[in-house]
């Protein structure tokens, strides 16, 4: 039997790399992409298949409540994995009410109607969709941040520090809070730092390679000493599908790539590959386009996850190290800047 999945935010970074991937591996799903392609969505991201016969695109808000009800209607939703969410930092600083709207009561509005289309009642499901699921997908950001030692694991206390992270913590609660009274079958996942092809050109990686290309400065944050764990986009894909097909219901996932890595090292290495593949005219490197800037408000210092969960119960590993990652990264780069056919 065809089952109709909704995937929110399906025309972002993540969601786009998602869904082509989902719909190659999962014959038996059709995807309904809702997306309301504000900034950084596009659906140019999603040229593979925007003909394939198991998908449909529904331009709308997440938190358009009349809109969503007709959609599990009109397509009988049997599922929702849910990637739809405002997530620049520097951006939830500056316009910190959009990221309340979308990423609060978003979810919010997603995870009432869907209870209320698939349960008669709590803890008692329609016996058509018992088996029907609430996938919430959320960040490492929730926690706050680390020290030089220790990771991230599912137990950890939350402590966000800038209004993007409280948001994401605040939709994470919201998630949990209808598993316990509603008994409802959720599941959320927690990624470290996604990295690869069709990333928003704002975010840092693309913006290193896009201001070596245009040999303009490229700016780093404060010392460039932050630490993140870098996650493969495709190795999040593929432990996103995982966690929504075999996952406990009303457990938590963190997925990571093991990969830390410094600001520093993350420019120094996209500079060295840059300078074997697109060489500049001058003949130097382009780290020498390496300049700091003032670092953010609340900027963390390090994240880092530990995955032994999603590993050991659910045999999921990443594929990629930053290495081969960020090699892929940049020559998928280098194409959509026409620099390499």
């Amino acid at each position: 039997m065809m089952k109709n999945i909704l995937v929110t935010g399906g025309a972002g970074f993540i969601g786009s790399n998602f869904i082509p991937y989902f719909l190659k591996n999962n014959l038996d799903f059709s995807v309904i992409n809702l997306d309301l392609l504000t900034y950084a969505g596009d659906l140019k991201n999603l040229e593979e298949i925007e003909n394939h016969n198991r998908y449909t695109f529904i331009k709308g808000d997440i938190c358009d409540r009349k809109l969503i009800e007709e959609l599990f209607k009109k397509y009988d939703l049997y599922g929702v994995i849910h990637f739809a969410a405002e997530s620049h930092v520097d951006n939830s600083i500056s316009n910190p009410d959009e990221f309340i709207q979308t990423n609060v009561f978003g979810t919010f509005t997603l995870i009432d109607v869907a209870r209320n289309y698939w349960m008669e009642s709590p803890h008692n499901y329609k016996e058509k969709y018992k088996d029907c699921r609430f996938h919430h997908v959320s960040t490492d950001e929730v926690y706050g941040t680390l020290g030089e030692t220790g990771l991230f694991e599912e137990t950890t206390p939350y402590a966000p520090n800038s209004p993007y992270s409280a948001s994401k913590a605040s939709s994470d609660f919201i998630v949990r809070s209808y598993f316990h009274t509603y008994g409802m079958n959720v599941v959320t996942t927690n990624c470290s730092n996604n990295y690869g092809p069709k990333q928003h050109d704002e975010k840092l990686i693309p913006t290193i390679i896009r201001k070596a290309l245009a040999e303009e400065n490229i700016p780093i944050y404060g010392d460039g000493k932050n630490i993140r764990d870098w996650l493969y986009v495709l190795d999040h894909c593929k432990g996103v599908e995982l966690v929504y097909k075999n996952g406990i219901f009303g457990e938590t996932y963190n997925i990571g790539g093991r990969n830390e890595r410094n600001n520093n090292y993350i420019a120094s290495k996209i500079c060295e590959l840059l300078d074997s593949s697109s060489p500049r005219e001058n003949g130097k490197s382009y780290k020498e386009l390496i300049t700091y800037v003032k670092d953010r408000p609340g900027h963390d210092m390090r994240y880092a996850i530990d995955a032994t969960k999603i590993e050991e119960q659910l045999g999921w590993q990443a594929d990629e190290n930053f290495e081969t990652g960020i090699e892929k990264t940049v020559a998928w780069y280098l194409k959509k800047y026409h620099i390499l056919s």
